[in-house]
């Protein structure tokens, strides 16, 4: 599919499914995979990838990120929407540059929050928030090749769970023009509402163990669910518990859940 098409057909996909479920994944086999399972579109995730590197999340450089996305985009056929984090750079100028970067690697989607790496001082002035995600969509919406531009309020995952501001900072990105908006951390039912009865364009929810159901969100009206690096990470604890079955007990119980992977591999691949 063309890119142009194939960013049209992502963005529609917010309004034909209820909610899309967008699986993040980590690597090219994790792509593949999650395709012959019959997702019909994915994301990357910035924590998963920064643990194939050894590192922990927010580690991982612009040309990392997106040298990675690309290998994802190479991987599938579907829609691939990448984490840019903040964008990697303060100023708007700077996160235009970025999505730029994002189109030539033949990316659907991509995502700009407003978290500023600082945990001094972790969430950029409103204006300033605001001037960032204008000047994204300005450099996701230029010319015939588009990116869906999802744009993050990150108060509730920086210990400032002010839903009011959440909302006000999703209005202002929504009026600058952003496709989705994703208030990551917003978990509890009748915040879910509050934010999908204040604004218009798609909204993301980000899947916690206390997040209602695919089918209670669904009915709350949410547009897309995504679950960041949690598919990564319930990988690396299967790792982990073979490991750790293999080195302290030497028993061999995994390879029944190895063999089973191999064949959904085989069936991927």
């Amino acid at each position: 599919m063309p890119h142009v098409d194939l960013a049209e057909h992502f963005l529609a996909l917010h309004h034909e499914r209820r909610p899309l479920l967008l699986a993040n994944v980590w690597d090219a086999g994790s792509a593949k995979l999650m395709q012959s399972l019959g997702f019909e579109a994915l994301a990357t995730t910035s924590s998963g990838h920064a643990a194939t590197l050894g590192r922990l999340d927010g580690a991982v450089t612009r040309g990392e990120a997106l040298a990675h996305a690309a290998t994802i985009v190479r991987a599938t056929t579907l829609p691939v929407s990448a984490d840019l984090e903040n964008g990697f750079l303060d100023e708007p100028e700077g996160v235009a540059e970025t999505v730029a970067l994002a189109l030539e690697a033949g990316l659907a989607g991509c995502s700009i929050e407003d978290f500023t790496r600082n945990h001094d001082d972790p969430i950029y002035e409103l204006g300033v928030a605001r001037a960032r995600v204008a000047a994204a969509v300005q450099a996701a919406h230029r010319g015939s090749r588009k990116v869906v531009l999802t744009a993050r309020a990150e108060n509730h995952l920086h210990g400032r769970p002010d839903l009011d501001d959440t909302i006000a900072r999703l209005r202002a990105y929504e009026e600058a023009g952003a496709d989705v908006l994703f208030a990551p951390g917003v978990t509890r039912a009748r915040e879910i509402a509050r934010v999908i009865e204040s604004v218009s364009r798609p909204v993301n929810v980000l899947v916690r163990p206390d997040s209602p159901s695919i089918a209670e969100l669904g009915e709350l009206g949410v547009s897309r669910v995504s679950v960041g690096g949690s598919f990564a990470f319930a990988a690396a604890e299967a790792l982990r518990q073979a490991a750790v079955e293999l080195r302290e007990r030497g028993t061999y119980s995994f390879l029944e859940r190895s063999a089973a992977g191999l064949q959904a591999a085989r069936d991927a691949f």
